[in-house]
């Protein structure tokens, strides 16, 4: 049984993998976009700069067919943060795991990471596991998920004031509280799918894993279906985003 480091700070429980995990994704995210753009040419792309011009097209293909073509350019750098930020986390977890061995107690900035009692229950030896898929961390993907849920809310009241409003007495007032509810599930259903599905990934990949080596064609195969898991994960979570502010934002007029 793998230990993860959380350190108290200040009443919050922070989950030093988890957080390693996000700046490592932010990074890659980040290093990609900086790489696609560096050297821009029309005559001569680079093999990732048409890669990226494709990933634009796909992103903008699939907000667009969620709302009007003229309200979806100015969704797209959203769009394609979350798609590879998501895609890139759902990843980090697959390629290798960062495991250190403990024989006593250990802390970190005076938060017990291995207690005594946990070291006697583990036959005298523990493991911390240093790495991990952010989102295979509920709070990861609820994070994410109130991020959406606040900016959906906010860009209806700011861009869709009437509509907006409307919607919650539709179609008939007493069916408010429901309308209210539904609302509330949203973010609920965002962080749950995202979370379940690369955290089994990882349970399973951890039980392969104790087979040693007769685990290895499992692993293979395992690995390179978690490759479309995680692809498909990342478009269901952003075109879940897009279909959501496009009922916030656009009504039937508009279209």
């Amino acid at each position: 049984m793998h230990i993860f480091p959380i350190v108290d700070v200040g009443g919050f429980h922070i989950d030093i993998s988890a957080w390693i995990a996000i700046i490592v994704s932010c990074l890659v995210v980040f290093i990609l976009a900086r790489a696609a753009v560096s050297n821009l040419s029309v005559h001569n792309p680079s093999k990732l700069q048409n890669f990226m011009e494709w990933v634009v097209e796909f992103v903008h293909n699939t907000i667009s067919s969620t709302m009007p073509l003229s309200k979806a350019k100015h969704y797209i750098n959203l769009g394609l943060t979350l798609i590879m930020f998501i895609f890139v986390s759902n990843l980090l977890g697959l390629p290798f795991g960062v495991i250190t061995e403990h024989h006593e107690k250990f802390e970190i900035a005076g938060s017990v990471i291995v207690s005594e009692q946990e070291l006697v229950k583990d036959g005298g030896h523990a493991h911390i596991a240093w790495w991990k898929s952010p989102t295979a961390d509920l709070s990861v993907t609820a994070g994410l998920a109130l991020i959406v849920f606040l900016m959906i809310h906010t860009l209806g009241l700011m861009l869709n004031r009437k509509h907006y409003l409307k919607h919650y007495f539709e179609p008939f007032w007493f069916f408010f509280p429901l309308n209210v509810l539904k609302e509330l599930s949203k973010p609920l259903t965002l962080a749950l799918r995202l979370y379940a599905n690369i955290f089994a990934g990882e349970v399973l990949i951890s039980t392969i894993l104790m087979l040693h080596v007769v685990g290895i064609p499992l692993l293979v195969v395992w690995q390179g279906f978690s490759l479309f898991v995680g692809a498909i994960q990342a478009f269901l979570f952003t075109i879940l985003t897009m279909v959501y502010i496009s009922q916030a934002t656009v009504h039937e007029e508009d279209h």
